[in-house]
C-alpha cells in the first residue's frame, strides 16, 4: 500500500529514513537493520511496535488490513534476534491483531513466537516434537 503524499512529505520534513519493501527485498533486511541500529546506538532505548501487518497475509492474516508481499516469518525473525542482540530494546508494542478474525491462533502465535525471540529465544531453543513411532 503506498505511502500517502501528505505522510511522506512528513517523513521527509522530519528527517526520518523509510526502507520500503523494494530496499528489503534489493538489500535484505540484516543491512539495512545493522544500518538503523549503528544510527541509534547510543541512545536510551528503543520502543518497538511489532505491527502484525507488516507480515505477509499468508502468515498473518487477522489483521484488519491485509497487504500482500509483506515480510516473512523468517525476515521478522531475524529482525527479532538483531533487536535482542543490540541489546536497545526497552519497551514492546503489539498491535494490529484482529483476535474476533484469528482463526486456531494462525495470527496470534507467530506474534508470541516474534515476541519470545525479541527477549532472547532462539530457533534451536524451541521445543520439537518426538517421534514415537506411531503416527
Amino acid at each position: 500500500m503506498p505511502t500517502p503524499p501528505a505522510e511522506r512529505s512528513a517523513l521527509n520534513q522530519a528527517g526520518v529514513s523509510v526502507h520500503d519493501m523494494r530496499a528489503v527485498d534489493e538489500h535484505g533486511i540484516a543491512p539495512l537493520l545493522r544500518a538503523f541500529l549503528a544510527r541509534v546506538s547510543d541512545e536510551d532505548g528503543l520502543l518497538h511496535s511489532l505491527d502484525v501487518d507488516f507480515l505477509d497475509p499468508s502468515i498473518a492474516p487477522a489483521v484488519g488490513t491485509t497487504v500482500p508481499g509483506g515480510a516473512t516469518f523468517r525476515e521478522a525473525h531475524l529482525v527479532m534476534e538483531m533487536l535482542s542482540d543490540s541489546g536497545l530494546v526497552s519497551s514492546l508494542d503489539l498491535v494490529e491483531l484482529n483476535p474476533f478474525l484469528d482463526e486456531r491462533g494462525r495470527t496470534a502465535t507467530p506474534m508470541v513466537d516474534l515476541t519470545a525471540s525479541l527477549m532472547g529465544r532462539r530457533i534451536m531453543d524451541r521445543p520439537t516434537r518426538s517421534h514415537s513411532g506411531s503416527f
